[in-house]
């Protein structure tokens, strides 16, 4: 069985696949099977018919030959092409069918049983091999079957309905007309009443393997089938034979590709749009490489900076990018970040106590020491730190991100001169290594000025501070109310002041307006003290060790009391342990487990609550300042200076030629893109000219 097209079996080689849905002829029919030296016809079918291949025909049996003719007036050029050898060329055509013939012997026929080192799959393979070429719709085929065999065994038709079952593109083509048994003849089959075909059934007289052997002309061989016709099927002379195959094989072919011709120009259209901006992206030869350098530095630079700010011309539509991504760095990643930072974290009750006594030296404490505060706050200043460098970190290697992006969308150019490309690319990264240093040790210094000086005076902290110092004044009256009639009832000295007193003692209304007054007063004074800085004690009401916020920590007489009262079993058991142990002065202190005092508690509350307040306003400073400082001194200065560094270190004389070197390969890959740009121009010139060209 053999089998010939332009289609898959070449079109992938040659044009991309161009030529895989164009109209062709493959022929299905027992080939010359070497070992038995028989064959169908199938060959001979080719060999006789070459007038049906005019005008860039093609056939392949199994590889291609072309014969093509030239302009009016001019003898044509004959010239044969195989597939297996790419593109050599032949002329003379006894090589042509010495080619045919040696691919014929390594492609069997349509064998059934493995001979010799054939594989055992052989007929599944040659079945597949068919198949691959009659399946395309663009195909027409030629069923060849020997005259002396039945019709209703053929191969070549069973396959051929297989992938046609209408007959729209099948042609029956009896051979061995000469070689039937006496008495018999084709006339029935030929006239269509065994088997009907819709394309029409033509029979043929093949050389036989003498007349091959003795090398013996198409034309003689044409003509003894003519008289052979004549003599046996007068009637049907005229409508069978080579030379009415090749013009009927003509005429098909040239109705196919007329059916084809507008998705076929379509095609080639397209082709020759893509192959055209392939060869403008391979570029010109160079011819001035000092201006071409400076062209290409100065449009990677410009595409870098247009990425960095959102207006390049090729935009990523999968993932953020560019000025985009460092957008996000800045408000999501880090942003979200710091907010994550708990401004107590790390830091416990104890830590908070051992501070304040530390603060404190050999002295007890009437106050909290504002130097606890500070200890504490920048402890947790700090932290904001590393949260800010790694922010840095990640804005640099998005600007390193930019240069593969612009070396891979933008600037194809680039990919032409890998060396330029690869020098480039280094220019960038010491630029940005440079800088990585200097945005670092800025971003350091932010946070080492918020350490450098707490402002307990900024106006954000005042605000805190006054309203902190009121709720806590009024969770003390609080707690007062609810625990001194308890331990008054235990001391009878004390007098209970009217504004803690219980509601059961009912105060006359004038004594109960007074006292009220009275705290109402009381809490706007100390509000106005810890706002202006005073402390409210000591001569002018200032102290010259306090801070603003010190009338937090201001203890009545009811709650000394209060704390005496909680105080006395622990100072009981201080006793009895005094009395049965010694205390030996070397053991280092360690923290007693026991419950805080209440003033004690209190120190905890106010301090944690002003170290929270003081660390929301520096993360919200560090949170402004860093996206601001990378900005300037990373992002900015290097969209500033790029154009200018790569033109310092590469705009050089003697670096012009290395710089310019194309790789090896492009300069073959621009000569095949003009040479298949070329090939699609005249093949669109050739569709235009079979729209005018007449059928017969």
């Amino acid at each position: 069985m053999g089998a010939g097209s332009r289609g898959e079996g070449g079109g992938e080689e040659e044009g991309g696949g161009l030529w895989a849905p164009a109209p062709f002829i493959a022929a299905a029919g027992r080939a010359r099977v070497p070992r038995s030296r028989s064959h169908g016809g199938a060959n001979s079918c080719y060999q006789q018919a070459p007038g049906c291949l005019q005008h860039g025909g093609r056939r392949h049996h199994p590889a291609a030959s072309d014969r093509r003719g030239g302009d009016a007036g001019v003898e044509a050029e004959e010239w044969g092409k195989f597939l297996h050898t790419k593109n050599k060329l032949y002329t003379d055509f006894d090589e042509i069918r010495q080619e045919i013939e040696n691919e014929t012997e390594r492609i069997s026929g349509n064998n059934k049983v493995p001979v010799g080192d054939q594989p055992k799959d052989i007929e599944l393979q040659i079945r597949e091999l068919i198949l691959r070429f009659i399946s395309n719709p663009n195909s027409i085929i030629l069923a060849v079957t020997a005259a002396n065999t039945d019709m209703a065994t053929s191969e070549a038709l069973k396959i051929s309905r297989e992938v046609d079952p209408d007959g729209r593109r099948t042609l029956a083509v009896i051979t061995k007309l000469d070689l039937m048994d006496a008495g018999t003849d084709a006339m029935d089959v030929l006239m269509g009443r065994v088997i009907p075909v819709k394309l029409g059934i033509i029979g043929v007289v093949n050389r036989s393997q003498l007349d091959i052997n003795n090398k013996k002309s198409v034309t003689d061989s044409i003509r003894d089938e003519y008289a052979f016709l004549q003599k046996k099927y007068p009637s049907l002379a005229n409508r069978n034979g080579t030379k009415y195959l090749a013009r009927t094989l003509n005429r098909l072919l040239m109705h196919h590709i007329r059916d084809c011709l507008p998705e076929l120009k379509t095609r080639i259209n397209v082709l020759a749009a893509q192959y055209q901006s392939l060869l403008n992206s391979y570029g010109e030869p160079v011819d001035d490489k000092s201006a071409t350098l400076l062209q290409l530095i100065t449009k990677f630079a410009t595409e870098y900076c247009n990425t960095i700010e959102g207006t390049a011309k090729y935009i990523e539509t999968s993932e953020l990018c560019g000025g985009a991504r460092i957008c996000y760095i800045f408000h999501e990643t880090f942003g979200r970040t710091l907010e994550s930072v708990d401004p107590l974290g790390g830091l416990n009750t104890i830590d908070i106590l051992t501070a304040i006594r530390n603060a404190t030296g050999p002295r007890p404490a009437l106050f909290v020491p504002e130097v606890s505060f500070e200890l504490l706050v920048k402890r947790q200043i700090k932290r904001l730190e590393e949260p800010s460098l790694r922010c840095v970190e990640l804005v640099h290697e998005e600007m390193q991100r930019i240069i593969q992006h612009c070396s891979n969308y933008s600037t194809q150019e680039l990919l032409r001169f890998p060396k330029l490309h690869d020098a480039i690319v280094e220019v960038v990264t010491c630029l940005l290594r440079k800088r990585l240093p200097v945005t670092n040790e800025m971003v350091h210094n932010l946070v080492a000025i918020e350490l450098a000086y707490i402002n307990t005076k900024h106006p954000d902290f005042a605000d805190a501070c006054g309203l902190m110092n009121n709720n806590i004044e009024e969770q003390r009256r609080n707690r007062l109310a609810r625990e001194l009639p308890s331990a008054v009832s235990r001391d009878k000295s004390y007098k209970v002041p009217s504004a803690l007193a219980p509601a059961s003692q009912e105060p006359s209304p004038a004594a109960s307006a007074e006292a009220d007054g009275k705290l109402i007063q009381d809490s706007r004074r100390e509000t106005k003290n810890v706002a202006a800085g005073g402390g409210g004690v000591g001569d002018g009401g200032q102290e010259p060790t306090t801070g603003n916020w010190r009338g937090m920590m201001k203890t009545s007489k009811a709650e000394e009391l209060l704390a005496e009262e909680k105080s006395k079993p622990f100072q009981l058991c201080q006793r009895v342990h005094k009395k049965g142990h010694a205390v030996n002065l070397l053991d280092v202190p360690v923290p007693v487990a026991r419950k805080l005092s209440a003033r004690e508690q209190r120190d905890c509350e106010v301090i944690e609550r002003l170290i929270k307040s003081y660390f929301l306003i520096v993360r919200k400073n560090i949170q402004d300042s860093v996206p601001k400082a990378v900005m300037h001194f990373l992002v900015n200065h290097v969209k500033d200076t790029l154009q200018s560094e790569l033109v310092g270190q590469l705009y050089k004389s003697s670096l012009l030629d290395d710089l310019l070197t194309e790789s090896e390969d492009m300069a073959q890959r621009r000569k095949e893109a003009a040479d298949m740009l070329k090939a699609l121009q005249g093949a669109s010139q050739i569709i235009a000219e079979i729209r005018e060209t007449h059928l017969w």
